[in-house]
């Protein structure tokens, strides 16, 4: 049978979601606790390749396995073997041929600012700081120029030749809670760093370094500029939508 699960993350200490040889991931860990589990191995597909340090509150991943026990023990199995910055949140039988990543509609990440005078160490994990003075206005006004569909070469990391750099977004915003800022962004498929780029533009535009006109001209993939990325531990994946899921 086909199992779809629902994963949390933390990912400050892991090289990234997908599995590396000589690096500590996400993948990796997931598949190690299988194996203690069941003592079989297994090669999990992810519906998103998440950086290195960006955090998950709902990755989905799916796996054969001819475990015939209760899946809610099977789900506490695998925490058990879990480090506590990974845990399974969800567990469900799909169709053998669900995929989670051909399947995904479309993929919903959040990145956190805390803009203070003063930064948190509470937060520094998942937020990341800025004591600029920002335009929240103008912030979320350039946000609005990334919806539809546009060549996001200038908001990514080095492609391979001949790799498609063009996306759809279906919603950007900007939202502003005392002093905490949240860029949300919807796309059908996101490049490396791309949303880490994107609001890395934003938050240029906020501080009055950028202009609209600027904005609309890495959008438009023109010009030899590049977006600046903004560190991963503000980034977190917060959902993956699908015309059918067990969650729905």
């Amino acid at each position: 049978m086909r199992l779809a699960l629902i994963i949390e993350y933390e990912g400050t200490e892991y090289s990234g979601f997908q599995f590396q040889e000589n690096a500590r991931t996400i993948q990796g860990e997931l598949e190690k606790s299988i194996n203690c589990l069941t003592g079989d191995f297994v090669r999990i597909k992810g519906a998103g390749r998440t950086d290195s340090g960006v955090h998950a509150k709902y990755q989905v991943i799916a796996f054969d396995s001819c475990f015939s026990d209760d899946l809610k023990v099977y789900s506490q199995g695998i925490n058990y073997y879990l480090p506590d910055d990974i845990a399974v949140k969800f567990i469900s039988e799909v169709s053998h041929n669900f995929d989670p990543r051909r399947d995904a509609l479309s993929r919903v990440y959040k990145y956190s600012i805390l803009n203070s005078d003063f930064r948190s160490p509470l937060l520094r994990k998942t937020m990341y700081f800025e004591s600029a003075d920002l335009n929240i206005e103008i912030m979320k006004e350039a946000s609005q120029m990334f919806l539809g569909v546009h060549d996001f070469k200038k908001f990514c990391s080095p492609m391979k030749m001949g790799f498609s750099t063009i996306r759809r977004i279906f919603d950007s915003k900007i939202e502003r809670i005392d002093d905490s800022i949240f860029y949300t962004v919807e796309g059908n498929a996101f490049l490396p760093r791309q949303v880490r780029r994107m609001i890395g533009s934003l938050l240029i535009v906020g501080k009055g370094k950028m202009n609209l006109d600027e904005l609309f001209e890495l959008i438009s993939a023109r010009g030899d500029n590049i977006s600046p990325s903004l560190p991963a531990n503000g980034l977190c994946l917060e959902k993956v939508n699908y015309e059918y899921f067990p969650k729905n």
